[in-house]
């Protein structure tokens, strides 16, 4: 004998799966947006501003386009920042593009090989940049004073990232709280 049961579901069961999924995945790019402020190859602020958007497609948090749009804005202009920065600093102190490249590979190798430790992201990348402007021919005064020009724009790029992607981490946090009860649910 064979009993065949309709399966029941609850349409409310599957938005509070479906929001508790948007909000880990969510909170999962505010983290990588907080990683990716160091590290060369990830956009930081654009993807911290995707957990922000993730956060905002769930069911219990209200569609907020001026919010959206103000946080994309700065995260857009941020991330062009970030170019922007460490060419002025290599430039106002007399360096070059080998310079840049150096810095970028010297942090490369802080992460990959983190010899120093949480000091090889400081000092790698200082060094890389010295490297780039003696390969490309500098005298030694003129390689050192790029290199510093180069490592202060890489630490203010790197800085203003990391601080846009904290205050949007603070951003998320403070919408879930806002709307833990409509969240959570089970938890009332």
């Amino acid at each position: 004998m064979r009993i065949f049961v309709k399966p029941q579901t609850h349409s409310g069961c599957i938005f509070v799966n479906m929001d508790i999924l948007l909000l880990l995945l969510g909170f999962i790019f505010m983290l990588v947006g907080i990683l990716g402020s160091f590290l060369p190859v990830l956009p930081g602020p654009p993807l911290s501003w995707v957990g922000l958007l993730l956060l905002t497609l769930t069911t219990a948090v209200p569609d907020d386009w001026w919010f959206l749009g103000i946080t994309g804005a700065v995260a857009l202009v941020v991330f062009a920042m970030d170019y922007i920065i460490p060419a002025m600093g290599t430039k106002k102190f007399g360096g070059s593009k080998a310079g840049m490249i150096g810095t970028t590979i010297g942090l490369v190798v802080a992460i990959i090989f983190p010899i120093l430790g949480i000091f090889g992201i400081i000092i790698w990348p200082f060094v890389g940049a010295l490297i780039g402007e003696l390969i490309n021919k500098a005298d030694q005064k003129t390689a050192l004073k790029a290199a510093f020009g180069s490592f202060i724009g890489f630490l203010t790029g790197t800085f203003l990232k990391f601080v846009v992607s904290v205050i949007f981490l603070g951003l998320f946090i403070s919408k879930v709280w806002d709307f833990k009860s409509t969240l959570f649910p089970f938890f009332n």
